[in-house]
């Protein structure tokens, strides 16, 4: 029951609210990572070729990236997939079209933060579906 000087208390919802929330992340990442692959032979044909630390680059961004999917669920998970991006965008030094992607992975990434926050909110206005009586 809530009081003037105490919120109202809702029950936590009966399944994970985040699960699904973690999903979408970890396929975010399996689609960068896949755009990253796809890029080596890409930035290999545009230009004036691909050199050997930019494979190990690209290689490792794309590895990261997967290996990152496995731990959404911890605290610290969004803080990594946005250091990520933030080293996608960072690309832009081995071509301009991994930037470019970067870019439209942030607009992806800036949306999930919203998605974070309006579900952050609805489970504390008792919103959820698990939540309801």
């Amino acid at each position: 029951m809530s009081t003037p000087d105490r919120p109202a208390q809702f029950k936590p919802p009966a399944v994970d609210p985040w699960k699904g929330f973690r999903g979408v992340c970890s396929g975010t990442l399996i689609l960068e990572a896949i755009v990253v692959f796809l890029g080596i032979p890409a930035v290999a044909k545009l230009g004036t070729g691909i050199d050997t630390w930019e494979i190990v680059y690209l290689t490792a961004l794309g590895v990261l990236m997967i290996l990152a999917c496995g731990v959404q669920s911890r605290s610290w998970a969004m803080g990594l997939n946005l250091g990520l991006q933030v080293a996608m965008i960072a690309g832009w030094v081995i071509h301009p079209a991994i930037g470019v992607m970067g870019l439209v992975f942030a607009a992806v990434w800036a949306y999930l933060l919203y998605l974070r926050k309006d579900i952050e909110a609805r489970i504390e206005r008792g919103l959820l579906r698990g939540q309801r009586d």
